[in-house]
């Protein structure tokens, strides 16, 4: 059965309107109405909010998709993982560098791009005011409380986009709906 057929027929039995799905998932009731009319093929992210929303496995939406797709998506999880795992350090090029050579091969780099990007700005904005704060008092702990959080935040990640779990998106990223 087709991704979106199956999606309409969960959500039908479970006595849901595709405007209540919208509202779980955080995607538009728009993309929902597409998705299940099979005009576009929500990417992992989206089958596994709407998984979480219906209350079933998001093994259902890929039981059915062949060996290679099982495969491309174990690639985009290792990419991602890796794309997140760049956000360690708060250095921007590493983590450009791969969302361009990978931006067009990979769901949902974009995405996670500008999430762990803007986590890197802000993490690299708070730096500098910890080292102002360095140099005017002499004094390190906040500069390695702040690493300290990074790191653990981007492992955590890491660690969620392998195991093929939503992340935890940046502060100022929250809001942002993904329209698969």
């Amino acid at each position: 059965m087709e991704t979106g057929k199956l999606i309409k027929e969960l959500r039908i039995k479970k006595g849901m309107t595709q405007e209540e799905l919208a509202e779980k998932t955080e995607v538009s009731s728009r993309t929902i109405q597409r998705i299940e009319n099979g005009q576009v093929d929500p990417r992992s992210y989206t089958l596994q909010m709407i998984a979480k929303a219906l209350e079933v496995d998001f093994s259902l939406f890929t039981a059915n998709e062949t060996g290679e797709s099982e495969e491309w998506e174990h690639d985009n999880n290792t990419w991602l993982g890796f794309l997140h795992l760049s956000g360690i350090l708060p250095l921007v090029f590493p983590t450009v560098l791969m969302w361009r050579t990978k931006k067009h091969k990979t769901k949902a780099m974009s995405l996670h791009y500008r999430s762990i990007i803007s986590l890197q700005l802000l993490i690299c904005g708070v730096l500098v005011g910890c080292l102002w704060v360095y140099w005017k008092a002499n004094i390190t702990t906040p500069l390695v409380g702040i690493l300290l959080i990074n790191t653990l935040l981007s492992i955590t990640n890491t660690v969620k986009v392998l195991n093929g779990e939503p992340y935890i998106p940046s502060p100022f990223r929250k809001n942002e709906t993904p329209d698969y």
